[in-house]
Parts: structure tokens; C-alpha cells; sequence
């Protein structure tokens, strides 16, 4: 390596707690500190480089720079992402598991998604018109168009038990203690009755739709031709179910900006509802950060990348970059009237391309769903009672404190 810029640093023997107290801010906190869209700190005892912007954001989705392969902390992969999924792989391998996912996504296929939202809905409101606790209302109801959509057999009595065991992946992923261990329990039991599903599936033992996920995954070969090992089959179809359901994170704040900017309603009803949905996901905070590895040494504007370190690119900072957004922490969905797409600025699911990047493959899914489901809610008449609408910006996920209660519920 020829000279460098040294890149700001964070002074500190370790940061990990201030990243627990800081949460979404750590590292637009520093960003503004050291006036650098990109610094330097240690996190879990080894040193981490974190990135903030648009043009960093191209960076870190740079395939011949960047690998995801061992990037996420251990206790994530136990919960979050399960070992050997799609998130964890580089180069071919990633694309060829990567197109398995986006085979999904054809019109059919998100149709049925819109439909089960509205039919899941109306079923769920039709029964429950009282003290309505949206985040709870909408996991269970997300459960079930998950389950339906990759054709995974439920009973009715079972679909509690799903909706608790896929929540704990991602309300305490990066939890210590008990709720951690917890998380790790509920996706070991996940995976094992999936894993046993897909090998029935396999020997005919049991009758599945050959167009869902589930023997479309079951019957998925590698690179090699081989069929994908049980356990990977399960880990990815997880990966489908568990962040289905966590869409009811974004429901949740999409039913408090209903509260907060009561005007909008009407502009939904008036077909800007997709306008709105994604200044949801813009505004509020979902998932902070994302991570990589540096796959090779190289300089970028003059700072130095070893091999092997670890990276943090900030989706929500990026989400509310001045550079990048007008007035970004204002709530403004018209924003989006004229927005010209870039798989680098808007990044609240992880940015670069869809087919050959990292970017969420269930992305549309999200949209469609949330689309389907605030449309829905902008036509029924309901009631905010008395509640705490305040949201705290260093517990991931973080959520409105009451979870949003709705009464008087007239579909």
C-alpha cells in the first residue's frame, strides 16, 4: 500500500455498550463528531469500519470489495439469519441461492400476496373491534399470510405458536440473556420441524403445492446439482417467514403516522398510499446497520481497507442523510412523487441490486403488504384511546411504547 489518509477514529478500548445506548445514532453521532462520512471504531474487541451515505453505500455493495461471508456477529447468526443462509454467501454461490428467492417474485406470486393481506384483515378486524393492539394484530395476521403464501401446513391452534417462535428471531436478536437464549430455542425448534417438513416433502409423505416456496426450496439443487441440505432448506425458508412477520414493525408506524399526520389518510385513499408507505420506511427506524468484511486490501479516496475487517454500513443514517433528503426528518411522503430510484440512497432493507447484490429479495413483499395494508386501514373508521405514541431510538427493534391501540373498529 502507497500513503494513505488515516480514517477518524473513535478513541476507546471498545464501544459495543455505547452501540447498546446509542442504537440508530451511533453512527451518525460520530459522523457528525469527526465530520467524515466514514470512521473508524472497535466493536465486540476488533476494530470496525462505519460508513454513512450514498456513495459509501455504493462502496459497501462493491461484490469485488466487500463479503458477507462471517460479517455478522454469532449471536445474530443464531437467531436473525440462521447459519448457511443466503445472507452469509459471496460471489456465485450467493447469486445461484439468491435467484431462488427472486424466482418468487413474479406477478402471480405477489398478487396472492395482496390478496391474503386484505383476506387476513378483514378476518382479523371482523372478530377483534375492541382495544386493538396493532403490533400484536399485526404479527398474528402476518403469520398467517406467511404460512399460507409459502405453503407450510398449519392448524388453526398452531398458528400462535409460529407467530411467537418467528418474532423471538427478530424482537431480541441482538438481546443478551434470557431473551437471547430464548430466540435461539424458538429458531433450533423452527428449524428442526421444518427440516423434518421439507425430507417428507421430499419422499412424498405428505402433499405440498409444487408452486410454493416450500417444494420449490425443497427441490432447489446447488451448484453441484445436489439437493440443498435439509437444514439449509429450512434456514431459508425462515427466511422468508421470519421477516413476513416482521413487517408488523412497519405496521406499526405506519398506523402512528396515521395518528400523527392524520392528513394523510385521505391522500392514501386517493391512491398515494405507496408515496406513504415508503416514507414510512424512510422516517422510522427499523433495522440500524448492516455488516461486511473487507474481501481484498484496497484504497478508497485515500483510506486504507485491510483485509478481513469488519464494516458497518448505517441504513437508517443513509435514510436520513441531508446530502441525500430534504428536510430528512420531516415527515413528507410527497418526497417520493418525483423520487429517482437508486439502489444506494434509499436503503432501509439493505441497498445495491436486487438479482446480483444484497439487496432484501422480499423487498416487494414488504411494499405490497404495507401498500395493501394501509389502504385497508385509510377506508375502516377507528379510534386512538389515551396512550404513550413515543418510540425509543436505542432498543432494536424499537416500537411505539403502547404498540398502538385502536377501539371502535367499523370495517
Amino acid at each position: 500500500m502507497t500513503d494513505h489518509q488515516q480514517l477518524p477514529h473513535d478513541k476507546g478500548l471498545d464501544h459495543t455498550l455505547e452501540l447498546l445506548k446509542e442504537g440508530y445514532y451511533f453512527i451518525m453521532n460520530r459522523a457528525d463528531k469527526f465530520d467524515s462520512r466514514i470512521f473508524e471504531t472497535r466493536l465486540l474487541g476488533e476494530k470496525a469500519i462505519c460508513l454513512v451515505g450514498k456513495e459509501e453505500a455504493k462502496l459497501f455493495y462493491d461484490n469485488e470489495k466487500f463479503k458477507r461471508k462471517n460479517a455478522a456477529p454469532g449471536r445474530i447468526q443464531k437467531t436473525l439469519f440462521g447459519k448457511g443462509g443466503v445472507q452469509g454467501l459471496d460471489d456465485v454461490e450467493h447469486r445461484h441461492r439468491k435467484a431462488m428467492f427472486m424466482t418468487l417474485m413474479t406477478d402471480d406470486l405477489l398478487g396472492e400476496i395482496r390478496s391474503l393481506t386484505q383476506e387476513e384483515w378483514r378476518q382479523h378486524l371482523s372478530e377483534n373491534k375492541s382495544d386493538v393492539n396493532i403490533y400484536k394484530a399485526a404479527k398474528h395476521v402476518l403469520t398467517r399470510i406467511a404460512l399460507r403464501w409459502t405453503g407450510v401446513p398449519f392448524q388453526k391452534k398452531e398458528a400462535d405458536q409460529w407467530t411467537e417462535e418467528l418474532s423471538d428471531l427478530f424482537e431480541h436478536a441482538a438481546d443478551v440473556g434470557p431473551k437471547h437464549w430464548k430466540a435461539r430455542w424458538s429458531r433450533q425448534r423452527a428449524e428442526g420441524w421444518l427440516e423434518d417438513l421439507v425430507q417428507q416433502v421430499r419422499k412424498d409423505k405428505v402433499e405440498v403445492d409444487k408452486n410454493r416456496p416450500l417444494y420449490q426450496f425443497s427441490m432447489h439443487k446447488d451448484l453441484n446439482g445436489k439437493l440443498l441440505k435439509p437444514y439449509i432448506v429450512a434456514v431459508e425458508l425462515l427466511n422468508l417467514l421470519r421477516p413476513i412477520v416482521a413487517i408488523a414493525v412497519y405496521i406499526d408506524f405506519a398506523v402512528l403516522a396515521m395518528h400523527d399526520y392524520p392528513g394523510e389518510v385521505k391522500r392514501i385513499r386517493e391512491g398515494n398510499g405507496r408515496q406513504f408507505i415508503q416514507e414510512v420506511r424512510r422516517f422510522y427506524p427499523f433495522f440500524p446497520f448492516t455488516t461486511a468484511r473487507v474481501k481484498r486490501d484496497f484504497l478508497w479516496n485515500d483510506f486504507e481497507f485491510k483485509k478481513g475487517t469488519l464494516t458497518l454500513l448505517d441504513l437508517y443514517g443513509t435514510n436520513h442523510d441531508p446530502v441525500i433528503w430534504e428536510e430528512p426528518n420531516q415527515f413528507n411522503p410527497e418526497r417520493f412523487n418525483n423520487w429517482k430510484e437508486s439502489p444506494f440512497d434509499f436503503i432501509p432493507q439493505g441497498g445495491g441490486e436486487f438479482d446480483i447484490g444484497h439487496r432484501c429479495a422480499g423487498e416487494w413483499i414488504t411494499i405490497d403488504i404495507l401498500n395493501e395494508t394501509v389502504n385497508y386501514f385509510s377506508k375502516i373508521s377507528f379510534d386512538f384511546p389515551d396512550q404513550d405514541f413515543s418510540y425509543s431510538m436505542n432498543e432494536i427493534p424499537s416500537l411505539p411504547q403502547s404498540n398502538i391501540i385502536i377501539t371502535n373498529v367499523q370495517t
